[in-house]
Parts: structure tokens; sequence; C-alpha cells
């Protein structure tokens, strides 16, 4: 290891492939329509499909590591990317970028739930919690990085470079974790009896009720910020009559805030405990959430939105870091299954509360506020029945 500065940027890095390899190339989307002959809902399932990867491929990749070893999936993961990432590149159907899109996104996971993994190796308690903030930090970048990019892009070439990009950004990282990351989780402390050890891990993992907790709180929150970058695009626009330019500005505050809380976090945490800024993030992404749904049924304009998208959005920079330390905290020997468990559940979560922001159809943005809103209080109630079973009598250790 040279650096915990290098490590925590190459291990964001790693952790903001996924939104790297989606939203690069969302500018390109009506070009692939028409180069490859496909409507633009076949276009929109190559993404479908590389989030349907992601997902699988965390909870593939995580349980495994714990029995073989951080360094040579993520080596075995980045060489795959950058391989698929050149078969999207030349790609002669919208078929084959579909299925090469879902290996993507497969190869990408390993960057995703390994980086969680290899932190929880090296630190635990607030310098967990501070690992993880200086993480998010990078990761919070690449949303706002990925389309300027792809638009950058599409003016020097065409789609097809943007996977090429992306496919030498695959050999960047192999070469970094090949040179910078050794082995993080010993033979000593790797989860002996194989393959079929997997399933009793999985079940420990989910039978605890600290980690569940701590997970759904946070996959709630997580489904907060789905439903905010699902809807705001419609709501600020199509609805308040605002220009791509003012959207995008608003959105770059709003990710300004995010980056600029787990900064803070990271500071905090040295001397705040991290339950007590997890309550404090998720009170405010509540009272954001509520705030908002208040907003939109006063219907008071723009001006009254954005407060409270701001405190939704960056308020997930003290929930993200401290809910992802504490659950990830009960399972040393299994971090990797623990942190692939807590990935598919913000993706399952998110994903399945996200779409309810539209069912009002076009002319209200009730729905928008409603389950912003809704995901905050629910989050919050979570975490309450947890401090609740950790106060009680015979409750779960810290």
């Amino acid at each position: 290891m040279r650096g915990a500065r290098g490590t925590i940027l190459l291990l964001g890095t790693l952790a903001a492939i996924g939104p790297l390899s989606g939203d690069t190339y969302l500018p390109a989307f009506p070009q692939i329509a028409a180069d490859l002959g496909a409507p633009p809902v076949r276009v929109q399932l190559t993404l479908t499909a590389s989030l349907l990867g992601l997902a699988v491929g965390q909870l593939v990749i995580g349980p495994v590591s714990d029995l073989w070893g951080r360094r040579r999936l993520l080596l075995g993961g980045t060489a795959l990317y950058a391989v698929v990432s050149l078969g999207c590149a030349l790609a002669p159907t919208i078929g084959a970028l579909t299925g090469l899109r879902f290996l993507q996104g497969f190869a990408g996971a390993a960057g995703v739930v390994l980086a969680r993994a290899v932190v929880r190796d090296l630190y635990s308690g607030a310098a967990a919690a501070r690992a993880f903030s200086r993480l998010l930090l990078v990761f919070a970048v690449a949303p706002i990085v990925a389309p300027l990019l792809g638009t950058a892009v599409l003016a020097a070439g065409d789609w097809r470079t943007i996977f090429l990009l992306l496919a030498a950004v695959g050999v960047l990282q192999f070469l970094a974790v090949r040179a910078w990351l050794g082995e993080t989780l010993p033979p000593a402390r790797r989860t002996a009896g194989g393959l079929r050890r997997i399933p009793g891990v999985v079940r420990d993992v989910v039978r605890d009720r600290s980690f569940l907790g701590y997970a759904l709180a946070c996959g709630f929150a997580f489904a907060g910020m789905f439903a905010y970058i699902a809807g705001s695009p419609f709501v600020v626009q199509d609805l308040h009559g605002a220009s791509p330019g003012v959207f995008a500005g608003l959105f770059a505050v709003n990710a300004a805030g995010l980056a600029v809380a787990t900064a803070v976090n990271a500071r905090l945490v040295a001397r705040v405990e991290p339950r007590r800024l997890l309550s404090l993030g998720l009170a405010v992404h509540a009272a954001g959430g509520v705030s908002l749904l208040g907003a939109v049924l006063l219907d008071g304009g723009l001006a009254t939105l954005v407060p409270p998208m701001f405190a939704v959005v960056a308020s997930l920079g003290f929930v993200l870091p401290n809910a992802t330390a504490l659950a990830l905290a009960r399972f040393p020997a299994s971090a990797g299954t623990a942190s692939s468990i807590l990935g598919a559940l913000h993706f399952a979560i998110g994903a399945s509360v996200a779409p309810l922001v539209g069912v009002g159809g076009p002319g209200t943005a009730v729905p928008f506020g409603a389950v912003i809103a809704g995901a905050g209080v629910v989050a919050v109630a979570v975490l309450s029945t947890v401090h609740r079973t950790k106060s009680s009598p015979g409750g779960a250790g810290p």
C-alpha cells in the first residue's frame, strides 16, 4: 500500500465506475439509435442491462472475495471491464451492445463492491467512517463529470469513441491496482470452507438486525436521491420552465453541497461518533423531503423547491459514509459479502422507488415530493428501530 490518500483516491475511482459507465454515454443515445437502426427504447435497455449487471456482479463478487481475497478479483474485474468496453465500441448491433453492457456492468461491480470491502479491511470505527467519507467525495464527482465528458468526446468523435475511452479507463485502473494496491485480506482472515460456505455467510449477514437496519436506513435515503435524479429534470424544466443551463447549475450546486457535507463529515467523525452524525444526516434528509413536499403542495414556484432539494442531496454526505461504516463494522471477516448485500439493497430500493415519481403524470410534482419525503421518513423510522434494539437489554452490540 502506497499512502492512505492515494489508496482512497484509487478506491474512489473504482467505486465510481458505475456512474461513469452509465452517465458518460447518455448524450450519445440519439446517435446510437441512428447508427444501429434501433428505436430509443432499445437503446435505453442498454442502460438497464448495465445496471442489472452491476447488481448481479456485486452479489457474486463480494462473497467470493471473502474466500479468495480482494486483489485478484479487482485485477480480473478491471481487466474484463477494459476488454468488454472495447467490445462495446465494436458492437455491430443493438442486441450485441445490450449483452456487452450487461457484462460491462458485471465487471465494473468488482470496483464498486470491493472498494467498500477494502476500506473495511483497513479501517474500523471512526477511521472507517472518515475513509468512507473520502471515498464518497471521489464518487460524488463522477455523476457531474461523466455527462460533460461524454459531450466533449462526442464533439471530437462518436459514440464508439466513448467506449474506447472507458476501455482506456479500465486499463489504467488495472495498472493502478497492480502497482498500488496490495492484498488487504490475508489468507488467515479469509472465510474457510470454499464456495459451499457462501450461503451460510449470507444468511448470517441478513439475519443481523443492526446490519439490516443500517443498510435499510441508508437504502431508503439513497432512494430519495434516486427519486431526485429521476424527477428533478421534469420538475425543474418542464413544470417550472427552467432552461437546461439553469437545471445543470442547480444540479451542480446540489452535488457540490454533497461534496462539502462529505468533507465536513470526514473531519467531524474524529470527534463525534458515527451514529450521531448518521442520525443528524437522516433528520436533515427527512426534513428536507417533508419541506419539499410542502413546497410542491403550496405551489410556490421553483425558488421554494431549491433549498429543500439542496438539503435532501447534501445531507447524504453524513448518511452514506456513516451508515456504510456502521453496517460493515459487524463483519470484519466477511466484509465482501456484507458490502455486496449493502449495494444490492441500495440498488433494489432505489430502482423500485424512483419510478413512483412519475405515477401522477406530467402535470404534477406531488409524487416527486411525496416519494422523497416518504423515503426520508421511513429511513428515520428504521434507524430509530436500530437504536432501540441496541439500547434494549440483550440488544446487539456496537
